[in-house]
């Protein structure tokens, strides 16, 4: 038997050619990557804005990321990227370290990811409760519809920070300077990209919507100078190579290394020890994000798609991305479900689909640069209040608050209130704490103890056998459940001679429930009592004997059933059986 451990990588490639893949699944992944890539090019370009990067670091991301996790991962149809999830989480890092500060951070949460593919942990993720989900996920949608409002308005205000409250009230503030051509432009978006999907089209609405809203501004400049939006060209600009431009640069991404890119004050960032104790946390967070974001993904399109994933091996593609794309510019990568369905409809048969969307974006870095300086950035703020409503899951938010019991109702509104107040690590964090605690408690409700009989059991003959007590045991025996379990039985009358525990309904027990249980065992044994365990599995056994709790013959017995412990009881009760006269048997 070959006991070799398989290295969880590129799994999804692995699998998807060792089935065969033939002229007709290389057309199938020519057709979706192509369709994929003209969606993410846009996306990729706003969610970098929203980051609050210039546009090109969102293209870099898709074409570098999305190409190796792709090649590297464990989902067949998974398509990688900026996805609107890490807006709230790498904004901040943005606005305190700069560019350099956030390429830094997603090089380290690279790292993380890697160590928890190889880790094998992929499973873990599953543990995250779904109100918990929800509740970061709606959220991030409100604070990223917040931010959207700047843009979409044309508000004359600088850079939105501070907490959300803050960013709120000079919002508001600003909100009677609303430019009317920025507005129309993004409404104009907006409306598309709502009606759209009612034509029964299959071409990609917001391109037809951004289409739109970028016409709609060239027409609007020329009504005059007050009509004029702001565009992508008109507000980012590069120098590279002695050569300067408006919008995104004609390049392919180019070598970095990523604490040589500019800080928060400009210049270049440098490395050092303290640096990394600073965005430990951060990369911590885009980590735990980018794990929980492409692994619910990957569940997703399974479902979709009819394929099955690797969850280790999709933790070390996305570790493996997100730690070489910052070396080319890119900021941090997660699969995004949008994009994945668009794969997945288009008829993609493997990784590589996204391989080729990949391409594609690359193609148009290259080629359309200058056009995509036309991009209205309201008609942008447009298209992520559309994704932000798309990922709020109103429909599961709303289920979850009228149907779920209150416990799930209370850490929904928990990590949904943290989210937007906070921050999405402390709302995941004291989120997953209340649902751990609030489950600890539901268990510990299963857990209860009750007396099946006291003086007067039955022995083998039918005779009244007095002195013994019989107590039944169901549930976990573990912290917080031990005590209620056993507290009956803090006070054993004297007169009972033989204690029978059933136990049969006992599958779980941790060291406080040993301890609790060995605690009971020594009282009983003060008083001259024998005890019986019955109905304990061998590997419960186990554990009590490697805690010292052994067999000893008429002081601490096993019994298979409640039958036999009732015969053996009335055994112990025969004058020879007293538990003084008995010896240890070990």
């Amino acid at each position: 038997m070959d006991q070799r451990i398989s290295l969880p990588l590129a799994r999804a490639l692995r699998d998807s050619l060792a089935q065969g893949y033939g002229r007709r699944d290389l057309i199938a992944d020519l057709t979706a990557g192509v369709t994929v890539g003209i969606v993410a090019l846009p996306l990729a370009m706003a969610l970098a804005i929203a980051s609050g990067v210039p546009p090109q670091h969102g293209l870099y991301t898709a074409i570098v990321a999305g190409a190796i996790i792709a090649l590297a991962g464990g989902s067949r149809v998974n398509v990688s990227g900026p996805t609107a999830a890490f807006v709230v989480v790498l904004l901040p890092i943005v606005q305190r370290f700069g560019l350099g500060g956030l390429l830094t951070a997603s090089t380290m949460a690279g790292v993380i990811l890697l160590f928890m593919g190889l880790a094998r942990l992929g499973r873990f993720i599953e543990l995250v409760p779904y109100p918990v989900t929800v509740g970061f996920t709606s959220g991030i949608a409100v604070v990223i519809a917040t931010l959207q409002l700047k843009d979409f308005l044309g508000l004359p205000v600088g850079a939105l920070e501070g907490h959300y409250w803050e960013k709120l009230g000079v919002l508001l503030t600003a909100a009677p300077q609303a430019h009317a051509a920025d507005f129309a432009v993004g409404a104009l978006t907006l409306g598309v990209m709502v009606f759209w999907p009612r034509l029964g089209l299959r071409f990609p609405g917001h391109l037809v919507a951004l289409l739109a809203g970028t016409l709609l501004s060239l027409v609007l400049v020329r009504l005059g100078p007050d009509w004029a939006v702001d565009t992508v060209g008109s507000r980012f600009t590069w120098t590279a190579g002695g050569q300067e431009g408006h919008g995104i640069p004609p390049f392919l991404p180019q070598w970095q290394l990523p604490w040589l890119q500019a800080g928060a004050d400009g210049q270049p960032l440098g490395l050092s020890f303290g640096l990394l104790q600073d965005l430990l946390g951060p990369a911590f967070a885009i980590a735990m994000l980018g794990a929980l974001e492409s692994l619910l993904c990957a569940v997703v399109a399974d479902g979709m798609a009819g394929t099955r994933h690797d969850p280790n091996a999709e933790l070390v593609g996305q570790g493996l991305g997100n730690l070489i794309a910052p070396f080319f510019g890119g900021i941090a990568a997660t699969a995004a479900i949008a994009r994945t369905a668009t794969n997945i409809r288009a008829g993609a048969r493997s990784p590589l689909a996204s391989v080729i969307h990949a391409a594609v974006v690359l193609g148009a870095v290259v080629a359309l640069s200058s056009l995509l300086a036309y991009l209205p950035m309201a008609a942008l703020a447009g298209l992520l209040l559309m994704t932000a409503w798309n990922m709020s899951e109103a429909r599961h938010f709303v289920r979850v608050v009228r149907h779920a019991p209150g416990s799930d109702v209370l850490v929904l509104l928990t990590c949904f209130s943290l989210t937007v107040l906070f921050d999405m690590v402390v709302a995941v964090t004291v989120g997953m704490g209340l649902a751990a605690v609030l489950f600890i408690k539901r268990v510990i409700d299963l857990t209860e103890g009750r007396l099946l009989s006291g003086n007067g059991v039955s022995g083998p003959a039918g005779v009244e056998l007095p002195g013994v007590l019989i107590y039944d045991i169901n549930g976990p025996l573990f912290f917080g459940a031990a005590q209620k379990a056993l507290r009956t039985l803090n006070v054993i009358d004297p007169g009972i001679r033989v204690l029978v525990l059933d136990m049969s309904d006992v599958q779980l027990m941790d060291m406080t429930g040993m301890t609790a249980l060995e605690e009971l065992i020594q009282q009983a044994h003060r008083h001259d009592q024998a005890v019986i365990l019955c109905g304990l599995s061998p590997r419960l056994i186990l554990k009590l004997r490697r805690v010292g709790l052994r067999r000893a013959t008429g002081r601490l017995e096993y019994a298979r059933t409640l039958e036999q412990a009732r015969q053996r009881a009335g055994e112990l009760l025969q004058p020879a059986s007293h538990p003084q006269a008995a010896a240890a048997d070990t």
